[in-house]
C-alpha cells in the first residue's frame, strides 16, 4: 500500500480544492434540470452566506443575492447546517442572529431572549440527518418553497450546500422526489472530489 508520505500528500492535495470552485459549474446543468433557481451557501462568519446563484428559465424574484446571510431557523440551507454543525457553533450563530433582529448587535442579548434548541427543532435536525435534505415551505418569502442538500469534506465537516428554490406549487420537496435526487447527486459529486468519506 501507499507509505506515510504519499498518504500526507494525497490529504494535502485534497485540502487544495475548493468546494465553491467545485461545485460552481454544477450550478447551471442543476438549474435546468430541476427546473428552479439554485444557490451554494458556505459557513461564513455570521453564518450560512450565498456565495453562488444560478436562476432557472422561470425564476422565482426572492430577496437573495452574493453575500446574503440566511436565517439558521427559517431557511432550507440554514437548518441544513444547523443540523449538521457542532452545537456550539450553531447556538452562537442562532444567538448573533437574534441579537441583530433585536438590534442589538455586538451587545449582550438578555437572558431572557437567548436562543435554544428545542425538542421540535431537534427533531427537525434528526429528520434531515436521516433524509440527508432539510426542506421548508412558505419560509421566508409566502409562496416560495426550498431544500438543501450538504457537502462534506475530507475530514466528514459540511463545507457547503446545494440548495434549490422555487413556487411551492410546483415544488417537489418530497425527500425522495426529482429536486432532493438532484440535489443529493451535485452534493455527492462534490463531496466525493472533497474526498469526504462514503456512507
Amino acid at each position: 500500500g501507499p507509505g506515510a508520505l504519499a498518504l500526507q500528500q494525497g490529504l494535502h492535495s485534497l485540502q487544495q480544492f475548493d468546494p465553491v470552485r467545485l461545485a460552481t459549474p454544477l450550478l447551471p446543468p442543476l438549474a435546468q434540470t430541476l427546473g428552479h433557481t439554485v444557490a451554494l451557501a458556505v459557513w461564513g462568519n455570521r453564518g450560512p452566506t450565498i456565495v453562488r446563484i444560478e436562476e432557472a428559465p422561470s425564476a422565482v424574484h426572492v430577496n437573495m443575492r452574493h453575500g446574503t446571510v440566511v436565517s439558521l431557523r427559517g431557511t432550507a440551507s440554514g437548518l441544513l447546517f444547523a443540523a449538521h454543525l457542532p452545537r456550539e457553533q450553531v447556538l452562537e450563530a442562532m444567538a448573533d442572529q437574534r441579537a441583530a433582529e433585536l438590534g442589538l448587535r455586538g451587545q449582550a442579548v438578555p437572558a431572557k431572549l437567548r436562543v435554544s434548541i428545542d425538542a421540535a427543532l431537534e427533531e427537525s435536525f434528526d429528520d434531515i440527518r436521516r433524509h440527508g435534505v432539510s426542506r421548508i415551505s412558505d419560509g421566508a418569502v409566502p409562496g416560495v418553497s426550498a431544500m438543501a442538500a450538504p457537502v462534506f469534506d475530507e475530514a466528514g465537516v459540511m463545507v457547503l450546500s446545494f440548495t434549490a428554490i422555487g413556487p411551492t406549487a410546483i415544488f417537489d420537496s418530497t425527500p425522495d422526489g426529482a429536486v432532493a435526487s438532484g440535489l443529493k447527486r451535485a452534493a455527492a459529486e462534490v463531496s466525493a472530489r472533497l474526498g469526504a468519506p462514503s456512507g
